[in-house]
């Protein structure tokens, strides 16, 4: 398996802050009156879930008003088919709609949904152009999806140079994506001299605010002992952080740990059940352990073991949506 993962593309998961705080009032200011307080359900609670009086009719009706943040949401909805009504085709319209009235989120959901080609045609020209509009207004997750178009070639020439500037701006902002992709261009020696102690300083600072790839790739400086010292005690402690979140490169790492005694006594039953659950979430980098683990397990511990697998990656599917989406 690869020393270090690249950050993905970045949805964007909406938020009150991601838009000027006046640009909100104006927008509230335009709801109705029995509105208004559906108005601010949306703009504080998860996708699907509102508060009495605020039902997915009553945000339709907000999203059909011309309200950017209802827009939004319904697009949110759509791409996470939370509804009967709802499909990943309808999520490009209204987060159309919304980015039309300069809305970010959207705007940053739109250009996602252009890059993967979900509910429409892959398409790196629009999504360029809502990720340049949103980062032309400061947002750092902009940036930071601009620096990694850039950094694979996608859509656009690669250019590592260009990629940096837009890491460096958004990490310098708190983006914890641009700060592992720092990590990795300083790690890899990409448009910068190899450092991979500034690598391990970038994993860090986005480890430290939670970010699970940030987690992964720094417990992998220290198994590897590169720009740190060897330490199997931390490595194990920053890769069970990740597995915690669903990385399926840190579960199948972690597996590997406890498979060979690296993360304390050997522990066939707890590796199987790491590797097995990266394996059902499509990761299938660890699945050459699995025979070997297998045959070390009778039927009870085998059975608790994929009982384990099934619950680590439906409690990481549960994470995935509520930060899917910029709301």
């Amino acid at each position: 398996m690869g020393a270090k993962e690249i950050v993905g593309i970045f949805i964007a998961v909406l938020g009150l802050g991601l838009a000027p705080a006046a640009f909100g009032r104006q927008l509230l200011s335009r709801a109705s009156t029995s509105n208004s307080t559906c108005l601010q359900w949306i703009m504080t609670s998860a996708p699907g879930q509102f508060g009495k009086g605020c039902d997915h009719q009553a945000v339709e009706e907000l999203a059909r008003s011309g309200q950017a943040f209802a827009e939004n949401q319904l697009g949110v909805e759509s791409a996470l088919v939370l509804g009967p009504d709802r499909t990943i085709r309808d999520a490009r319209k209204w987060f159309e709609k919304a980015a039309r009235q300069g809305y970010v989120p959207a705007e940053l959901n739109l250009a996602v949904l252009y890059i993967n080609g979900w509910g429409v045609e892959r398409n790196y020209g629009p999504a360029l152009y809502w990720l340049k509009t949103a980062a032309d207004q400061g947002n750092a997750r902009a940036h930071t999806n601009l620096g990694i178009l850039y950094m694979n070639g996608w859509g656009v020439r690669k250019d590592y140079a260009e990629a940096l500037v837009h890491f460096r701006f958004a990490a310098e902002r708190g983006e914890t994506g641009a700060m592992v992709n720092l990590g990795f261009l300083s790690d890899a020696g990409f448009g910068t001299p190899q450092d991979k102690a500034a690598a391990v300083n970038w994993y860090r600072l986005a480890a430290e605010q939670g970010d699970a790839l940030g987690q992964n790739n720094l417990a992998d400086m220290y198994l590897r002992g590169e720009g740190v010292a060897q330490n199997d005690t931390l490595a194990r402690e920053w890769f069970e952080k990740a597995a915690e979140q669903g990385n399926t490169g840190a579960q199948i790492k972690l597996g590997y740990m406890w498979a060979s005694g690296r993360a304390g006594n050997p522990d066939p039953e707890t590796a199987y059940a790491l590797i097995l659950s990266a394996s059902l979430s499509g990761d299938a980098r660890g699945d050459g352990y699995l025979p070997s683990l297998e045959k070390q397990l009778d039927a009870e511990q085998l059975t608790r073991a994929k009982e384990k697998a099934q619950a680590l990656r439906e409690k990481s599917q549960h994470a995935i949506p509520e930060l899917a989406f910029l709301r």
